[in-house]
């Protein structure tokens, strides 16, 4: 287990956002994704502590943070990485999935950052990303079918493609087993099935930025765009999408790697290593 502090900011709205933070040297930011926690970049942060004071932050409506509130929307989001930013000082940002689309947007707010690097976010270009089907995921959580809404999730997304070759009959009683194995959690980690309804929430962020790229044609950060050669099509379409857009970017494509390359099932130290190099540039 890799050793941190925990520490916390307050948002806009005054909701409370806990994070774990490591290592010294100027601050960066880790915004993980959906169904994640703070957790799930420990191995990520470890491999940039050495140069960078690290924050990880649960995103709201998890672990360390606050509820989602009333009025969720990405800016709700937006306004919490703005509050740490301001507490941290923060320069450089990286964000996953759904944590890049709120990187992503936070960037285009908050000039101070200057270093913004996204791992695949889900930007939806001429309805590129999967959303059919939400509504039996909503479904399955609302009548406590946490395992289903998991396979569901996992499956519509297509960021697993090894789930694609077996049947919901089989994936839905090895969930349920994996979640129970898991346990409630130790410490300050968020168990599997308090993580899988907050992917309703996520997928108002995709379905309230889609169709938005054109907004940062405007945008002075510079930016490394990240992705593996194993995830699926659409996310390989933002990623041109915004290529083409953003002023200033880099990118970057890791053979072999698919959505979860930077989290603790995937690959983080090569990640870790681009993301170092263009941090220090």
């Amino acid at each position: 287990m890799t050793e941190y502090r925990t520490g916390s900011v307050s948002s806009a709205d005054g909701t409370v956002i806990g994070y774990r933070q490591l290592g010294s040297g100027p601050a960066v930011l880790l915004v993980h994704g959906g169904m994640q926690a703070a957790q799930h970049f420990m191995k990520l942060a470890d491999a940039l502590s050495a140069e960078f004071t690290v924050y990880v932050p649960d995103r709201r409506g998890r672990g360390l943070s606050g509820p989602h509130g009333d009025d969720y929307g990405v800016m709700r989001e937006v306004e919490d990485l703005q509050a740490l930013v301001a507490a941290t000082g923060a320069a450089r940002i990286f964000g996953l999935s759904t944590g890049a689309l709120v990187t992503l947007r936070t960037a285009l707010a908050t000039p101070s950052l200057d270093a913004v690097a996204l791992y695949e976010p889900p930007l939806s270009v001429n309805g590129s990303a999967p959303m059919g089907w939400v509504p039996r995921y909503d479904r399955e959580v609302a009548r406590g079918r946490l395992a289903a809404a998991l396979v569901t999730g996992l499956k519509g997304l297509e960021v697993e493609p090894v789930l694609g070759r077996f049947p919901r009959f089989m994936l839905v009683p090895f969930m349920a087993l994996g979640a129970r194995l898991q346990g409630d959690g130790s410490g300050d980690d968020v168990p599997i099935p308090a993580l899988i309804p907050t992917q309703h929430f996520d997928m108002r962020l995709v379905a309230e930025m889609a169709e938005t790229a054109r907004d940062y044609a405007s945008l002075g950060s510079r930016v490394l765009l990240l992705g593996g050669t194993k995830s699926p099509a659409y996310l390989g379409v933002a990623l041109d999408e915004l290529s083409a857009t953003i002023p200033h970017t880099q990118r970057i494509t890791f053979p072999g790697l698919g959505h979860s390359g930077p989290d603790d099932d995937g690959d983080p130290r090569r990640v870790a290593e681009a993301v170092r190099d263009f941090f220090k540039a």
